[in-house]
Order: C-alpha cells, then structure tokens, then sequence
C-alpha cells in the first residue's frame, strides 16, 4: 500500500530542558521543520522568488545605472547561494541515508566536516531542510539522540496513507517517488515535460542516470517499471525542436488512484488544504463526480443481470 510519513515534533522532556538549559539552534530547527515549513519539492524554481522583497504596495524607486549594476549583482549572488544551500541539502540527505544504511553514527561533526564545511553557520537551517526532504520523501524522522553530543538517529515513520485497498502498493520510497513525479504531473497541467521530472529528482538529491541505493537507476526505474506496468504514459511532445518528450497519468495509476487522493498528497508536502489550488481542486472534484456515476451504473447494471 502507498505509504506516507508521518510527521511529529521532537520530543523533549522537561527534565531535558532543566540539564541543558534551553533549546539548541538545530532543536529548534528540527522542531519547526516539522510543525511548520512546507516542503519545496514540487516547486520549479524556488530561487526565483528569492529576489529584493518588497512592501506590499510599494513602489520600485529609480535607479541610477550603478545602482542597477549593483542590485543585480546583489541578486545573482543571492541566487548562486541559494542554489549552493540547495546543493547542500541534497548531498546531506544523501548522506545520512547512507549513514542510517550502514547502520552507523550520525554525528554533527561528521555532517559539518564532509557535506556542510564552510556553511556550518548555517547548520540550523540546512538540518532542518534536510528532515524535510527525509519525511516526505523517505518516510524518515530525524531524531537528535544526544543533544550533547550532537548525536542523531532515522527512524522509518512509513505507514498507510489512509484505508483505502486501492492505493498503490509496493515498497515506500519507491512508490513515494511515483507519487511525487504523479503529483508533479497533475500540477502542471495533466502532463509534465521529461526534463521537468529529471529537473524534480536533481532537486532530491536524485541523479536520474546515476545508481541511487533506494531507487536502483532512478531513470530505468521510470522508464522501465513506471511506464511498462502502465502507472505513467511516456510519449513525444508534436510539433517541438529539438524533440521534447512527456509523461502523464497510465491507465493503472487511473485505476489505482485518484487525482483526489494525489492532490490530497500534495497538500499535505505543502502543509496547505487541497482547495490551495482551486483549479485542480475543481478538477478533482468533478473527476470524483464521474468515478461515483460510473461505479453506480455498473451497479446498476449488475443488478438487472441478476434479476
């Protein structure tokens, strides 16, 4: 059964609180990353809105040519770090999954000395990210064991994603991935261009051509078993130069899902209703309508083939 992570504060007894004296930045971090932030894997390009942040109803002074020349300095240098902070996120996931995977101790000092180096100020925000990126994709909790120490550990927080026999079944962090790149594809429109799922994986850390323990070769893992049992359609995009391919809903993902249930999925990666996104909403709901009339009449239909 597709399976979602399940999401919690961490746990600090007052006992705790009375030896250490108060929360540590990365607690903190922890704590709010799972209460409140919502994740950014379904977003093309989060950097983009990273730019000057303006007052609402502000107006954008004139600027001499310097004062231009300087804004977008400013700017680009904002964007290269963002996507360097993306970079590093990435890399961290990737390696407390190999730590957790051998079974070995996850240590701050080790996460700063091989991933993080210069970026330790920013060890807070970075963990905080990476438990993320941990629950909703892996089904993994990042939990701190020592806050002395800096000691942390993963726990498996994988279960049902409601009670429904349909769900897609299978291993967690595959069909996970399934549902991200479905989610991906409803959001955009019913269809999403092949490069903007390559794009989706490079943003967890996934290279699509690169071995990966948990997906095997993420890109034979789509093309072969996603598309071959049918849960996605792959074809070419008429009329584009170079040529373009795209992927949308197969027929068992239709079957064994909903549009619902997937932008149910969604909302809750975003910590938002699913009526966030009115238009897709309005969609589901009309989808929902039609799955109910078809299942009546065959009910219907069975019932006067048995009489």
């Amino acid at each position: 059964m597709l399976q979602k992570p399940e999401s919690g504060a961490l746990p600090i007894s007052q006992a705790e609180r009375e030896m250490d004296g108060s929360h540590d930045g990365e607690t903190q971090a922890l704590t709010a990353s799972q209460e409140m932030a919502p994740s950014p894997l379904l977003q093309e390009r989060p950097e983009e809105d990273l730019g000057a942040v303006r007052e609402e109803g502000a107006t954008e002074p004139s600027l001499t040519p310097k004062g231009a020349r300087a804004l977008a300095a400013k700017t680009l240098a904002r964007r290269r770090a963002c996507r360097r902070l993306d970079r590093t996120v990435a890399e961290l996931v990737q390696f407390l999954l190999l730590k957790d995977r051998k079974k070995s101790r996850i240590t701050r000092s080790e996460m700063v000395k091989y991933v993080i180096g210069d970026l330790k100020d920013l060890f807070p925000e970075i963990i905080a990210r990476a438990a993320e990126h941990l629950r909703y994709v892996f089904g993994f909790e990042l939990k701190q064991l020592d806050r002395k120490h800096h000691t942390y550990i993963l726990i498996n927080k994988l279960k049902p994603i409601e009670d429904e026999e349909e769900a897609l079944r299978g291993d967690g962090p595959r069909l996970g991935l399934l549902m991200m790149i479905l989610g991906l594809i409803y959001m955009k429109g019913n269809s999403a261009r092949e490069a903007q799922v390559w794009a989706m994986l490079r943003r967890l850390g996934v290279r699509p051509s690169k071995y990966h323990f948990l997906f095997g070769y993420p890109k034979r893992l789509i093309m072969e078993d996603f598309v071959q049992l049918r849960y996605l359609n792959y074809r070419r995009v008429p009329h584009t130069n170079p040529p373009e391919c795209e992927f949308s809903w197969g027929p068992r993902s239709n079957l064994e899902t909903s549009k619902m249930k997937v932008l149910g999925f969604v909302a809750k990666l975003h910590k938002k209703e699913p009526q966030h996104w009115p238009v897709q909403y309005r969609e589901a709901l009309a989808d929902e309508a039609d799955r109910a009339r078809a299942g009546a009449s065959v009910r219907a239909r069975s019932s006067t083939h048995l009489w």
